[in-house]
């Protein structure tokens, strides 16, 4: 009986940031709690605390093959069983060549399949609308990838409503700061005039620079902290968060965490506005808008200011948002995975041990 083994296919860095591999990571965990072999293939550059997590983890790194035959090729020379794609670069017939060579492919995506033919489509994304062949689709916040940090730090109630005189807020825009938005939210919250400790994630020297010269009103204190694994810790103390409405939505949801997002890249704004329309997170606006107009700045610290001071409405967001995320998430995806595998087993393969 052999142990099954899993490559993840994702990459990270300062321009893409690090949410494929944050989701490709929690995937990774949970497949390991199983008993299977667990392998990444990709780069992760410029984010020394994102290296650090597969070296925590004893996951191996190995070099990202991008085309199908590559891709192909690798599966075999690590004798994969299954191959989870999570990228918006890579050639999408590669889903297609692994299926065809016997090996079970996983594409996480995020609204669009780009063609891709994969065995099973993950789209963790709050009230998505994605059409595939029946039977192959993961679908909705049930499903969110959350890694162990997150799971251990989940409370086990929602936050109560406390007023606070000087509540501490956290803020951070995906592991690297790929769009620079540290500098212009931060300054969007110090204008509020509320009182707060504020503490800020900021990867980048020149925001840090930034950040610092920022003036502060009665009451504001301000630091800044390196991107930090120990993210999950500080999401769980903190009285609100903003941040980016990136793959670190279903964290902050998972936590209970009351929110403020802003849409920093395309590809968000439709998952943004899923969840300010539910009513999960408060919605900031784009970045785009946010940095060329002054009216959308003042109108993102008018939504602010309110939670700042006001516990109640701190406390529904997060029973709102706690109610949609359970954590169980990557336990029903690999259940999935196993249970396809089961279903079209290589003859010289068991699942046996995957428990």
């Amino acid at each position: 009986m052999n142990t099954v083994r899993v490559g993840l296919r994702c990459d990270a860095g300062p321009q893409r940031g690090v949410g494929h591999l944050v989701r490709s990571l929690a995937l990774g965990e949970e497949f390991l709690a199983r008993g299977a072999a667990v392998e990444l293939f990709g780069t992760v550059s410029g984010a020394d605390w994102a290296t650090g997590q597969l070296a925590a983890r004893g996951i191996p790194q190995r070099p990202g093959p991008d085309t199908p035959a590559a891709l192909v090729a690798a599966a075999r020379r690590h004798d994969l069983d299954v191959l989870v794609l999570d990228s918006y670069d890579l050639d999408p017939a590669g889903a297609g060549a692994l299926r065809a060579a016997g090996v079970l492919t996983l594409a996480i995506v995020d609204g669009d399949t780009r063609g891709q033919d994969a065995d099973l489509y993950l789209d963790q994304n709050f009230g998505t609308d994605l059409v595939v062949p029946a039977g192959r689709l993961l679908t909705g916040s049930t499903y969110a990838l959350l890694r162990d940090s997150v799971l251990a730090a989940r409370p086990v109630a929602p936050r109560p409503a406390t007023d606070l005189p000087r509540p501490s807020v956290l803020a951070f825009f995906g592991g690297t700061d790929a769009a620079d938005a540290a500098p212009l939210l931060t300054g969007v919250l110090l204008s509020t005039g509320r009182p707060m400790e504020l503490t800020v994630v900021a990867g980048r020297a020149d925001s840090v620079e930034r950040i610092a010269a920022l003036a502060r009103g009665p009451g504001q204190s301000l630091r800044t902290v390196p991107p930090t694994g120990a993210l999950p810790a500080l999401i769980a103390t903190a009285d609100l968060v903003v941040s980016a409405a990136g793959t670190s939505t279903w964290e902050l949801c998972c936590l209970g965490a009351p929110a403020a997002l802003v849409c920093v890249v395309d590809n968000q704004r439709e998952s943004y506005r899923r969840v300010v329309d539910a009513g999960l997170v408060a919605g900031l606006g784009e970045l785009s808008a946010l940095a060329a107009d002054p009216a959308a700045r003042t109108a993102a610290a008018g939504v602010l200011a309110p939670l700042l001071t006001d516990g109640t409405r701190r406390a529904a967001l997060s029973v709102r948002a706690r109610a949609v995320v359970d954590g169980r998430g990557r336990a029903r995806v690999v259940d999935a995975v196993l249970d396809a595998l089961r279903r079209n087993p290589d003859p010289d393969r068991s699942v046996a041990r995957v428990y």
